[in-house]
């Protein structure tokens, strides 16, 4: 007993054998190129809608169409392109994420390619109404990528490949309808998306793994919020882009378009609310980061449409620019935007960094280039709007790469599809709201100077010699004092939205690994 006793105290307690940690997600190749291929898809989708508007009086001179046809293409193609936005995050879970986007490209591909035979309007506006259902269904499957793929110490770099669509795409519009009227011929303004959407579709087809379908979930479809959203953002969507040609609220059209829209969205978020299975959740509102995202988002993109209409208008109106003159000045702050995007999130990604301070600079220098171009005279050409785009390059990532960061951290997993819903619908329909909010502004701030600048000329004798000429003159002021206002406009916008700031949003940390 006396041996046991001792060999039992003598013998070394059992080592403790600590598990190891766990390693980290490694970033897979196919992944990443999945990733690249819906990026393509997304940038090619927001770029045909684009190219085809700037190009829109070509194709209407080709096709014998008047200007109240082209901008009904034109409020379709938008209407269907931000109400798939809505839906396609649902449907990518049913159907799994890799077919519903293959589907998506393929039918926007095959549109594209059939708009130029169209035998007559109707026609072409069904097609193009299709396909702003399909091209509006893929930019919710980038961020769905991203967040639902990506590895945490990657993630941002997925986000700002996402925010390309917001500052690299829209840039791009011009100079490609500008390249393609002017050398190639109208119909590649459709044709151009064929090459880059079949190379998407093989990196897709490659890179994404393949999820079962859940068929299942149709018996929890939400038919009465379907019956509801999708009339509620067509219209709404409609009336803005249709707004200001008709006159506003004195068109009984446009009356109906926004007070029906309205009413439709209100009974279509009661339902959302109480739904089992909803496309939206507006229970995740509650989460302060991602209300103030919303709400930013909004703002900052009526921003940088702003930077973008205003000096190609004026370069146009004032000394005669045709697109492919204002080419350069888009591709100053575009083609920066691949190397200013990754260096935001790289800066982002350092856990010492506040991304709202992030956030505050980026609108800083919004508002700083805004307010520089409140100077402008009719003296200006192109490579005076120089120095403020420089101030663009770095002010729309920083803008933009914080409220994607803010919107996504800290929810769980299963909010994803609805975040992705949310942000996606946010972003298209406040493309349209800029248009629409930018064309009122435009128009009563050039009738406001008109009018006093004729009303200071008075019985100038200048008002008798050379009529012609002195409208044009009159006209050219007025649109470089328009252009003034809007530039001060939108400096006062990015100053308000850094007020928000201390106010709503809390700190995110950048997504890390789990040990």
């Amino acid at each position: 007993m006396s041996s046991l006793a001792a060999s039992a105290v003598i013998a070394p307690a059992p080592e403790v054998v600590k598990p190891a940690p766990a390693a980290a997600p490694v970033l897979d190749l196919r992944i990443v190129i999945g990733l690249i291929g819906v990026l393509i898809a997304v940038l090619v989708a927001g770029l045909n809608e684009m190219v085809t508007k700037v190009a829109m009086p070509d194709i209407r001179g080709a096709l014998y169409m008047g200007a109240d046809e082209g901008s009904w293409l034109i409020a379709t193609y938008a209407a269907t392109s931000v109400s798939a936005m809505a839906f396609a995050p649902w449907c990518s879970v049913t159907f799994s994420l890799r077919r519903f986007t293959l589907s998506a490209i393929g039918a926007f591909t095959v549109l594209g390619i059939l708009c130029p035979f169209a035998p007559n309007l109707e026609s072409l506006m069904v097609l193009r109404t299709l396909q702003g259902l399909a091209g509006g269904s893929l930019p919710p499957m980038l961020m769905t990528v991203a967040l639902r793929f990506l590895p945490p110490g990657v993630k941002l770099y997925g986000l700002a490949s996402y925010a390309l669509t917001a500052t690299f795409g829209p840039s791009l519009g011009t100079p490609l309808a500008a390249l393609w009227t002017e050398y190639f011929g109208w119909q590649w303004a459709f044709w151009q998306i064929v090459p880059p959407c079949l190379l998407a579709m093989v990196a897709v087809a490659y890179g994404l793994p393949q999820d079962p379908m859940r068929f299942e979930r149709f018996k929890q479809f939400d038919w009465r919020g379907l019956s509801l959203g999708l009339p509620a953002i067509c219209a709404l969507v409609i009336g803005l882009s249709q707004g200001n040609r008709l006159d506003w609220f004195e068109s009984t059209l446009i009356c109906w378009l926004l007070g029906g829209g309205l009413v439709l969205l209100v009974l279509f978020f009661i339902n959302e609310w109480s739904h089992p299975l909803p496309f939206f959740k507006l229970q995740i509102l509650t989460n302060l980061n991602l209300s103030h995202s919303l709400l930013t988002l909004g703002g900052v993109l009526i921003v940088l449409l702003a930077v973008i209409i205003i000096p190609s208008s004026y370069l146009a109106q004032v000394q005669g620019y045709r697109p492919v003159q204002t080419t350069p000045v888009l591709l100053m702050v575009a083609l920066p935007q691949l190397l200013a995007l990754p260096l935001v999130a790289a800066l982002c990604n350092i856990r010492r960094v506040d991304c709202r301070w992030v956030l505050a600079i980026g609108l800083g220098l919004l508002a700083l280039a805004c307010a520089g171009g409140t100077q402008i005279t009719s003296e200006w050409i192109r490579d005076n709007f120089y120095i403020l785009q420089l101030f663009q390059v770095f002010g729309q990532p920083m803008a933009v790469i914080p409220l994607l960061m803010l919107a996504t951290g800290g929810l769980a997993p299963q909010d994803g599809p609805f975040a992705s819903a949310w942000f996606n619908t946010v972003k298209g329909f406040s493309a349209v709201l800029a248009t629409g909010v930018l064309e009122a502004l435009t128009t009563a701030r050039l009738h406001l100077h008109s009018t006093m600048l004729v009303d200071r000329l008075g019985n100038s004798p200048l008002a008798d010699s050379d009529a012609a000429g002195l409208a044009h003159r009159i006209h050219e002021q007025a649109v470089v004092l328009t252009s003034s206002d809007l530039y001060y406009c939108m400096a006062l916008l990015a100053l308000a939205l850094i007020l928000l700031i201390p106010l709503m949003p809390s700190r995110i940390y950048p997504p890390r690994a789990v040990a």
